[in-house]
């Protein structure tokens, strides 16, 4: 048997990387497995560039610094990292050792936290060809570069906090930018909705996208009313659809692990049904669950220390604080 680990994290964006911290303040290894190519999650692949503002400490974040500030802190403990891989198979070996099976490699563990957030996830579409066929020409769901949207005429599909973000980010550098919005009211925090009245983006309730035209780019994008159809054409040079995403665990769901829609059912100990397991961030649920960074940071602690306690029923679930940890590496325990 391969070496087998006292903590496997599954899923490295911000809350598994935090978890590897807090596993290593707990004096345990741990491996960290991601389908992605590099760790950070959604926040690295999707949001590179956008800021964060509902994290400890900080006012605002660039998503980017925060994942290379997370990284950093992991790294204290040396974890074992995989990426590019994604798990097909669970079981439990007779001596309780959980096996995952990859399409990689085969992993051994004494307790798994789940932290995949959304799961495998995919932008959802209108599902218009008048509207898809502009893919790469002009329409986009992600922002990676900012630059690139410089001086630009944008138009920002949604009302929810990414693209509330995405409209004051790029207020700055755009040309013009418009946000329409199918409803009058958003699905983002006060503050941005508050903000987003207050700046030169030109904000449109009620009004849905109907087609864009062009030729080899987008070049005008057709909006309409949904109260009267009435329709309304706009000079564009891009558009960015922020509709959300599509998520789908996978394999997951075949483990036995009880779900609740797309999101894994926990209790205050952050447990699933199967022993061993437990779950924090996006992807749990449980009363007065939040999905917040910030808290799931909390949940990813919460499970790091019950994992401790069912590898090591010696140990207590608290810790103590980290100023009294043996495990905290001398450099960071010198800046505590």
């Amino acid at each position: 048997m391969d070496t087998v680990y006292d903590v496997t994290i599954l899923g490295a964006g911000p809350v598994g990387l935090f978890g590897a911290f807090y596993t290593g303040l707990r004096g345990c290894s741990v491996k960290l497995i991601d389908s992605l190519a590099e760790p950070g999650g959604q926040l690295a692949a999707l949001y590179p560039e956008k800021y964060i503002y509902d994290v400890a400490g900080f006012s605002k974040i660039m998503s980017k610094d925060l994942v290379q500030r997370l990284l950093e802190q992991a790294q204290a403990f040396n974890p074992t990292f995989c990426l590019n891989e994604f798990l097909t198979e669970f079981s439990y070996l007779d001596n309780k050792i959980i096996r995952l099976q990859s399409n990689v490699q085969e992993h051994f563990t004494r307790s798994l936290i789940i932290c995949t957030g959304l799961g495998a996830f995919s932008p959802r579409k209108i599902g218009d060809p008048r509207i898809d066929a502009y893919e790469g020409r002009g329409l986009s769901y992600i922002v990676t570069s900012k630059e690139e949207l410089r001086g630009k005429r944008l138009l920002i599909v949604g009302g929810g906090d990414t693209a509330l973000d995405w409209a004051l980010n790029l207020e700055p550098i755009a040309k013009a930018i418009t946000l329409i919005h199918r409803r009058d009211r958003f699905r983002a925090h006060e503050h941005s909705v508050n903000q987003l009245f207050a700046s030169s983006v030109d904000v449109k309730t009620f009004y849905e996208l109907r087609a864009l035209h062009g030729q080899e780019w987008v070049t005008e994008a057709v909006i309409f009313n949904n109260q009267t159809n009435e329709e309304e054409t706009l000079g564009v040079d891009h558009v960015l659809l922020n509709l959300g995403f599509v998520s789908d665990m996978g394999p997951l769901k075949n483990w036995g692990i009880r779900f609740r829609k797309n999101s894994i059912v926990v209790n205050a100990r952050m447990e699933t049904n199967l022993p061993a397991v437990y779950a924090a961030g996006d992807v749990s649920d449980h009363a007065g669950k939040l999905k917040l960074i910030v808290t799931g940071f909390g949940e990813a602690a919460v499970a790091v220390n019950f994992a401790k306690n069912y590898i090591d029923p010696e140990a207590k679930a608290f810790p103590g604080h980290s100023s009294t940890m043996s495990a905290l590496p001398l450099t960071l325990a010198k800046r505590g």
